[in-house]
């Protein structure tokens, strides 16, 4: 851990970001002595670091918060953002909710909150039915808190469940009364996790649930009555790397794709040794081990995670074990792209990624082999290695405890997304039969369908805002509150486009956040997703977009170009969409009522207004 710590000094020292697989060592730390020092180094990272999503976050506890601070910075980094994190007052925790100034530029508020919130100081053992009413009658004023803080912010407010005080369970001497007490504290906590459905912005982490697969006391008591710290620095860290996966959802750094190992992965034996029939998968342990992952990884596909396979077989014998053994839940049909051969398998996902037109940045990779990991660290640091090997007990822990995969809130685009990309492969062998790219996308038979946002696709517009870095023209990103607010707000218009052709429908893959300045109307941003790139789609957008102008009266439009250092696909786009330049640095113009015409002509509208 030593080295750990020397390697994140380097890279402060040098003013660069911890390198990603650092990152993922950092997400390894179980050691919270060790978390804490890497906080307190990171916090010496400069305000621009590239490679890591800045976000503000403002800490509000109702105790002390101690080092919390360096813990959550800490998890921040490991996952990818640069944090700048605003400590609230001690003892203003109520004052800062109810009328507090917060920055128009945060991203998130954390609430730390401990026991003590919600206890009065006295209260009678014999009597929990009255305890039980105190418990709903704070938490009632915490939800009041709650909801007034939303109004002014439009941050994501993130919150926990509370470990019952060991005090407070034992005093009660009736076994009757201490369960009528435990369920009225279970009861609190539903609802506090009740609280994430009443509004998008509101994140609930389930500490209670954390805590309980970990072999770390929520409190020490002589700090807590010393110093008013509410949890140890184990509870503490399991509490921040949540928050970190909440932001890291919320950040758009969710991957994708889910890059698969066979041999000692996704079932026990090595195929080309013991055949089909010798493989470990199902019946007794480990074979029950390996099955229990594939049913984990068919859940993530089921909720739009994409599979690839990525093994050093025989291609012939891996399609005999996945379409033949009894025991196999991953069929053939459950991966958009199979790179089964002796090639390198750094090289087979980079293949993938091409083929899949997603960057590395999208990936996880399985693999039991110590080998086959490091290669594709080395050769793709920003794919997300895990750990296949040890006791196959493990194997599903191992991918699932990083929460890479979580997202805000599922879509249907999500629920979609693996179908959508086995018919990106179906395209791509398709356009092997055409004699020009124009040609094969006339036969693509492409359709737009572009409208005003209505309240069931603004979560994907605005996942597509946080997820977006190549086609994203301003690099703002608009979040689920601030879409919902633009699209019903006269001055504003929040434009979705769907495409679909003769393999399927795409879904939503672009969108358009647009203001009316009286007669001229800016393009506040506009993103495409890159899995439609090379299709004309982004024209499609412009056009529709200048003749809703037209008919509106605007005597201009007006979008921005600015750099972000991983948006280059982007310039220039305004250009070739028939705007020019207007003097000031970045924008460009055109008048709607002569703009040329920019929709490609193998696209054709479906449009609803």
């Amino acid at each position: 851990m030593s080295e750990l710590l020397a390697s994140l000094r380097a890279a402060v020292a040098d003013r660069t970001a911890p390198a990603p697989a650092l990152r993922g060592a950092l997400t390894e730390v179980d050691e919270p002595a060790i978390a804490r020092s890497a906080g307190r180094i990171l916090a010496g990272l400069p305000p621009e670091t590239a490679d890591l999503r800045p976000v503000r976050v403002t800490v509000l506890a109702t105790g002390t918060i101690g080092p919390f601070e360096h813990l959550l910075r800490a998890s921040l980094v490991a996952v990818g953002t640069h944090p700048t994190l605003e400590l609230g007052d001690y003892g203003a925790f109520e004052l800062s909710l109810a009328g507090g100034d917060f920055d128009s530029a945060l991203d998130a508020v954390v609430c730390l909150i401990d026991d003590g919130y919600f206890l009065p100081r006295d209260w009678s053992a014999v009597d929990p039915a009255a305890l039980a009413e105190h418990l709903q009658d704070r938490f009632a004023e915490l939800r009041a808190l709650v909801l007034a803080g939303l109004r002014r912010t439009s941050a994501a407010l993130v919150l926990h469940t509370v470990p019952i005080p060991a005090e407070l369970r034992e005093t009660v001497i009736s076994l009757r009364a201490r369960a009528q007490l435990c369920r009225a504290w279970h009861q609190l906590n539903a609802d506090l996790l009740g609280l994430a459905g009443e509004d998008d912005r509101i994140a609930v982490v389930d500490l209670v649930g954390e805590l309980a697969d970990l072999p770390v006391r929520a409190r020490d008591e002589r700090l807590h009555q010393y110093a008013d710290l509410p949890y140890t620095d184990g509870a503490l860290l399991a509490l921040a790397r949540q928050v970190a996966r909440v932001l890291q959802a919320r950040s758009g750094l969710s991957r994708k794709v889910l890059a698969l190992d066979l041999d000692n992965t996704l079932w026990g034996g090595v195929l080309g040794e013991a055949g089909v029939s010798g493989l470990q998968l199902g019946g007794l342990y480990p074979g029950n081990c390996y099955q229990r992952l594939q049913r984990a990884v068919l859940r993530l596909r089921e909720q739009g995670v994409v599979l690839v396979l990525a093994s050093k077989n025989d291609p012939a014998a891996v399609d005999d074990a996945l379409t033949d053994h009894p025991q196999m839940l991953l069929r053939p049909e459950a991966f958009a792209v199979r790179a089964v051969n002796w090639s390198a398998k750094a090289e087979n996902l980079r293949l993938a990624a091409e083929q899949l037109n997603l960057p590395s940045q999208a990936f996880a990779f399985l693999d039991d082999s110590p080998f086959e990991r490091g290669h594709v660290a080395q050769e793709l640091p920003d794919v997300a290695v895990l750990a296949a090997d040890g006791d196959p007990a493990y194997l599903v822990r191992s991918l699932l405890q990083r929460g890479l995969f979580d997202v805000p809130e599922l879509t249907d685009t999500d629920r979609r997304r693996p179908e959508l990309y086995r018919s990106r492969t179906l395209r791509t062998g398709f356009s092997a039969g055409f004699a020009s790219s124009e040609e094969y996308l006339h036969a693509l038979q492409i359709r737009v369908l572009a409208q005003p946002v209505t309240a069931f696709e603004v979560g994907r517009v605005a996942q597509l805002a946080a997820r977006t870095n190549q086609f994203n023209l301003t690099g703002i990103r608009f979040d689920e509150g601030a879409t919902t607010a633009m699209s019903t707000d006269p001055g504003h218009l929040v434009a979705s486009f769907a495409v679909s052709d003769r393999f399927g429908d795409e879904g939503i893959v672009g969108a358009a956040w647009i203001e009316n300045r009286g007669q001229v109307w800016w393009v506040l941003n506009l993103v495409l997703s890159c899995r439609v790139f090379g299709r004309g789609i982004e024209f499609a957008m412009v056009d529709w977009i200048v003749r809703r102008a037209r008919d509106a009266g605007a005597t201009a439009l007006a979008g921005r170009y600015v750099p972000s250092g991983r948006n280059a696909v982007a310039d220039g786009f305004w250009e070739k969409a028939g705007l020019t330049p207007s003097g000031e640095d970045g924008v460009f113009t055109v008048v709607p009522a002569t703009a040329p015409a920019c929709l490609p002509p193998w696209i054709t509208y479906q449009e609803t207004k």
